[in-house]
């Protein structure tokens, strides 16, 4: 483990890393559907709490070894084992979301064995995988060993959350502060003790694809929408809407995302990469979200939800807004820039997202109102395509 050149050319994810993001599909998923469910049945602020912390666990996990990964990706049979490991803490993880969701509803005792359990199996891999680089990559030690210190200290900490009778006011707020300490390794390895060497291009990538993987959740929402749809009233206009919609609001979403040009920010401004991964864990779990909004949706067609069509157009609406507003604020705060263009395009974002709200408590069908959604993302597809590419041009040969 010398660490890797992050000038490296042609420096793409590995076979083990796809492998790797899978586990993934089923964390965000199992949350998705809580949350979906939670909505459903007029638990909002529970549903939203679960899910804030359930997406956090899972986002961080992946962070801190796709990071790791950038700089040490040595492939041989001790990293593909430990990386094993870590799958299965994701498993365990996604099991633990559940009763994690129940035990917030109910109140009384946080239940977060299982979800701890598989946090620690994941973040225990990690240290052995650091003391292994700190062992192997003697100019880099101290990065290395403050990387797996942080990590246990913290670890000790949740283990503890398992055993103590907390409340869930209390639970909560004890990860919140476990979050933050968690945080807080990565920031004091990297600016602190001489740091590692990823690749930012590789890293684009590696955001890039777990972004797919998180629209993966709008696909999954659609189907379920159109089997309810479906199976209740067969191919219907409500069936074709919903497929549009749901397809075109994915569709958006990823086309917006990779409008911006990560790689190339982050290669050149090394230092804003606390910037660009922190902000991803919302960024992420504003498209699951996005998912569980469309479960919400397929929910209100088979007649299962105590939300009205307003409250169901809403479920979708706000994190399509969060997410696209997050979008320009990563743009932003990476290339150091803001545009006119830019708030005129949030600014029709918001009013399209209003729109469709609006229309709903007007009693305009929801699916017809989801439609409405999907030009949400739309706006800044055509704001980019017509004008915004050549202001963005501009920008980066200012920056450059």
């Amino acid at each position: 483990m010398a660490g890797r050149d992050p000038h490296e050319r042609h420096r793409v994810a590995t076979p083990l890393e796809l492998l790797f993001d899978l586990t993934f599909v089923i964390a965000f998923g199992v949350a998705a559907s809580e949350f979906a469910h939670a909505l459903a049945a007029g638990h909002a602020g529970t549903g939203f709490t679960g899910f804030i912390f359930a997406t956090f666990a899972t986002c961080w996990a992946w962070i801190n070894f796709t990071w790791f990964a950038s700089a040490y990706d040595t492939d041989d049979w001790v990293y593909r084992f430990l990386t094993m490991v870590q799958m299965v803490g994701v498993l365990v993880l996604a099991l633990g979301i559940p009763p994690f969701y129940g035990s917030i509803e109910h109140g009384g005792h946080l239940d977060n064995e299982l979800i701890v359990a598989g946090y620690v199996v994941m973040r225990v891999a990690m240290v052995a995988q650091w003391l292994r680089a700190a062992r192997q990559d003697p100019r880099r030690k101290s990065a290395s060993l403050t990387y797996a210190t942080v990590i246990v200290v913290v670890q000790v900490g949740w283990i503890a959350s398992i055993f103590l009778p907390l409340s869930v006011t209390f639970g909560l707020v004890l990860f919140a502060l476990l979050a933050v300490a968690e945080m807080a390794g990565p920031w004091l390895a990297e600016s602190r003790r001489g740091g590692t060497p990823w690749h930012a291009h590789h890293i684009a990538e590696r955001y890039g694809l777990l972004a797919i993987i998180a629209l993966g959740e709008g696909v999954v929402g659609t189907v379920a929408s159109l089997t309810a749809v479906v199976g209740e009233h067969g191919w219907t206009p409500d069936a074709a809407i919903l497929a549009i919609s749901g397809t075109g609001l994915t569709f958006g979403m990823w086309w917006i995302y990779f409008a911006v040009p990560t790689a190339d920010l982050l290669h050149r401004h090394r230092e804003r990469s606390f910037l660009f991964g922190y902000l991803h864990m919302a960024v992420f779990g504003a498209i699951v979200a996005t998912g569980a909004g469309l479960h919400t949706a397929a929910y209100f067609v088979e007649e299962q939800s105590t939300l009205g069509s307003t409250g169901t157009v809403l479920s979708v609406a706000v994190p399509v807004g969060v997410y696209v507003g997050l979008i320009f604020v990563l743009y932003g705060l990476m290339a150091r820039t803001w545009d006119v263009l830019h708030v005129v395009l949030l600014v029709l974002t918001v009013g399209t997202l209003a729109a469709a709200v609006i229309a709903a408590s007007a009693g305009v069908p929801m699916t017809a109102c989801l439609l409405i959604v999907t030009l949400a993302p739309l706006v800044s597809v055509v704001g980019f395509e017509l004008v915004g590419h050549r202001h963005m041009a501009a920008a980066l040969a200012k920056d450059a």
